[in-house]
């Protein structure tokens, strides 16, 4: 089936219907001092709902958005009838370049893996060049969502494989973090060795081995190991919610754009690792959930389908057998989970691991490209660990 392409174009009267819902918010007190230790800060709110009634242009950002070539294909998915798929692709000048599709997590959309396009695309005799597939998952964004319950992760493999096949590209490699760590693995267990020829993730998961000792840690590796356990104490409310009713929790965020706002916001601040958010930057990824094809609850199904019925939280990254093709890991020091080099051997045929970088949370295509799409030209450079895997495309 044939591709359009696709320009963002939200209708004049759902931009007025905003500002008018803008206008008659309703905002709770805070207690005196309590920072983020109860959540978003009500000063934050307070300044980003006024620059998105006053100053904010969602049709600048738009255009902006307008140059990225995107692109809509309908999709089969087994079960599920026919879904229009939203995607970004871009073609390297450099015909041998390795085919490689992005999947993003929540809250990623698109936009997560738009810096890092130029860099993979990028020619250059030092290092390999990508075709690049960036894939709006079903539900997210501009990708329309499944109508009948049980579109799990397989179903999510199924249409990125689908869409690459789609493209041409019979055989490819895989990127992704978040959920898009659990599509691509899924993806790799399902058309590894046929389609999917190597697979690469910065979200590194692992289990200490039975004689694990604590005190064997570097000091860095122990302040990592107990963020990450904090995190898991205290900033999962998020993940418990969305993966057991995700429908009540629609109807707040799809009625209240400033509901949905500190929702999504929370996570862009503590997600990641540093990074200096501008308020434009934060309500352009706001306003792509609320004017997305499926509204919020399309994002917020996946947990359900995947989660909701799991008593381990990390299952849904872990069901069936260790993938075989060859996997790279990139390691970012403030992503969700950060664990010491060694638990990760578990993930499955691991030929890539980088030193863990300087900066970087949970969303290092977008907070640091540059890192990523570095490690992704080590892992398939000439004589690299990958170099060769996809026959004709070596990237040169």
């Amino acid at each position: 089936m044939a591709e359009t392409p696709f320009k963002i174009s939200i209708p004049q009267a759902l931009l007025d219907r905003l500002q008018q819902k803008l206008a008659l918010t309703t905002l709770p007190n805070e207690l005196e001092g309590s920072g983020w230790d109860y959540g978003v800060p009500l000063a934050d709110v307070k300044r980003l709902v006024a620059r998105w009634m006053n100053g904010y242009d969602w049709r600048h950002h738009e255009a902006q958005l307008n140059q990225l070539p995107q692109f809509t294909r309908p999709i089969s998915v087994d079960g599920h009838g026919t879904l229009d798929i939203h995607y970004i692709h871009q073609r390297s000048e450099v015909e041998g370049a390795i085919p490689l599709l992005f999947v993003h997590g929540w809250p990623g959309i698109f936009l997560e893996g738009s810096r890092i396009v130029p860099l993979l695309t990028a020619k250059s005799d030092d290092h390999p060049s990508f075709h690049v597939v960036v894939l709006s998952l079903p539900g997210f964004g501009f990708s329309e969502g499944a109508k009948n319950p049980g579109f799990n992760i397989a179903q999510y493999a199924e249409v990125g494989n689908k869409l690459m096949l789609a493209l041409g590209y019979n055989e490819y490699v895989t990127q992704g973090g978040d959920w898009g760590l659990a599509v691509t693995r899924r993806i790799a267990q399902l058309y590894g060795g046929k389609h999917s020829k190597a697979w690469h993730t910065n979200m590194v998961f692992g289990e200490p081995p039975a004689d694990f000792d604590l005190t064997t840690l570097t000091p860095e590796q122990q302040v990592a190991l107990a963020r990450t356990e904090g995190l898991m104490k205290k900033g999962m409310g998020y993940r418990h919610q969305q993966s057991t009713q995700p429908q009540t929790l629609a109807y707040a965020m799809t009625d209240s754009p400033v509901g949905l706002l500190a929702w999504i916001y929370e996570k862009l601040v503590a997600w990641t690792d540093r990074y200096n958010w501008t308020d434009d930057e934060v309500l352009t990824w706001i306003s792509i959930f609320y004017f997305s094809r499926e509204g919020p609850v399309g994002s917020f199904r996946i947990y359900y389908e995947a989660m909701g019925n799991e008593t381990m939280p990390m299952q849904a990254f872990r069901e069936g057998p260790a993938p075989g093709i060859p996997l790279g890991l990139s390691h970012f020091p403030g992503d969700l989970v950060v664990v010491p080099k060694s638990w990760s051997r578990m993930m499955g045929n691991v030929v890539f691991d980088s030193e863990v970088h300087e900066a970087g949370g949970h969303f290092p295509a977008y907070e640091q490209p540059e890192a990523l799409a570095g490690d992704l030209r080590q892992m398939f450079v000439k004589g690299g660990p990958a170099y060769g895997v996809v026959p004709s495309k070596s990237g040169y």
